[in-house]
């Protein structure tokens, strides 16, 4: 699994929403070095994921629908990449050829498993409020 930088721009729209009441696609990538498109695609998924909320119309653009004391790094990434894993084996749409054949258990397999776990509960381990305060 690489973070991609999909995944890295959707913390900065965070981070610009964070304290704000509302704010533009533009205010967002103006202050966040992001490009409109990409903000856009970023934008859907995270509403799609009910962590922002979507206003349409003269006074309209984007809130965050949850607080960071109630998201971190792995809500971000998964509503962006859902399929985030270390290797397609693990991705249960893509079974592992290895493991379990013939009987015999895949034991890179079951390591690369455990990785996996860590991984995600390292980023479950602070809020984005606390990465946003430097704690």
């Amino acid at each position: 699994m690489f973070i991609t930088r999909e995944c890295d721009y959707a913390v900065r729209v965070i981070r610009a929403l964070a304290g704000e009441t509302r704010l533009s696609v533009s205010e967002i990538c103006e202050r966040e070095v992001i490009t409109a498109p990409f903000a856009y695609k970023i934008l859907k998924k995270l509403q799609k994921a009910k962590i922002v909320k979507g206003y349409r119309g003269v006074h309209g653009g984007y809130s965050l629908n949850k607080q960071p004391e109630e998201l971190t790094l792995f809500d971000v990434y998964y509503a962006i990449d859902p399929e985030m894993f270390i290797i397609e084996c693990l991705n249960p749409k893509n079974c592992c050829v290895r493991d379990g054949h013939d009987g015999v258990p895949c034991l890179v397999h079951r390591e690369l498993e455990g990785i996996q776990t860590e991984i995600w509960a390292m980023l479950r381990r602070k809020t984005l409020a606390q990465l946003l305060a430097g704690e």
